[in-house]
């Protein structure tokens, strides 16, 4: 539902009579409805609970990507298959070895190679795919792949990516830090009209949604590409939650004094 959301610092609460009222009248208009607190009508039976506080939360969660993926690719044209096999894999063979002596697991390299006819000659394409979890070694790696191999060597720019189960992680978070917004703001009111708030009757997340981060793409442009900040902030998601929670009301014990 749209509108604008009332300041933190307004809060309003209904009163209603259990028996006496069929429906609550709404008090606020906006996004969240109106918290409303309901008393029941005295029960033969001792209870504690003396009514209801229906209160809305809401929460904003994001995640950075936790992976990212280069791909180093070396190609080779000779007269024999022999030079052009030879050329590819032992710059093949020193890119493999440069990433295991910077700590790279063997896990999380791939090495491709491909070989064909080229009109009269021989062509060999190799390709090694890392993937990076940490992103400061990631650049440091590749502006040394860079600066010890020549301009036939082509680095790819990173690709960011989460790895599986983090979106259905991200809409978990959401949801409980949106309950616990909820339970705060009970609380909060119920101090207010000088109750206690009691266990949670009803939980219901109403309204979810999941996007992908912004940039200016227009200020990359003017810069040519964009940034590996830009990319990370590209490729971040973020996730949103609104739950409606109904918690029950009890009135503060007052001791008997002699």
């Amino acid at each position: 539902m749209s509108g604008q959301q009332n300041p933190p610092s307004r809060m309003f609460v209904e009163l209603v009579s259990w028996a006496g009222q069929g429906q609550e009248k709404s008090l606020v208009s906006g996004r969240d409805p109106p918290l409303a607190l309901r008393r029941p009508c005295p029960s033969a039976e001792a209870r504690a609970t003396t009514g209801e506080v229906h209160v809305t939360g809401t929460s904003e969660v994001s995640a950075a990507p936790d992976r990212a993926q280069v791909a180093v690719r070396v190609s080779s044209t000779k007269e024999t298959a022999a030079e052009a096999k030879r050329s590819v894999c032992r710059r093949l063979d020193y890119i493999s070895q440069s990433l295991h002596q910077q700590g790279l697991k063997a896990e999380n390299i791939a090495v491709t190679k491909d070989f064909r006819r080229k009109e009269n000659a021989y062509h060999m394409e190799g390709e090694v795919r890392i993937t990076f979890t940490e992103f400061g070694k990631m650049q440091n790696i590749c502006n040394f792949l860079v600066e010890k191999l020549d301009s036939s060597v082509v680095i790819s720019p990173p690709q960011f990516y989460h790895t599986p189960g983090c979106v259905e992680y991200l809409r978990r978070k959401a949801c409980l830090v949106a309950v616990e917004n909820a339970r705060r703001k009970a609380q909060e009111v119920c101090n207010l009209v000088g109750q206690t708030i009691g266990t949670p009757l009803l939980i219901k997340e109403e309204e979810t949604k999941e996007w992908e981060g912004q940039i200016d793409y227009q200020s990359s442009r003017l810069s040519g590409s964009l940034t590996v900040q830009q990319k990370i902030k590209s490729a971040t998601i973020h996730a949103a939650s609104k739950v409606f929670v109904t918690f029950e009301v009890k009135g503060k014990e007052m001791k008997n004094h002699p």
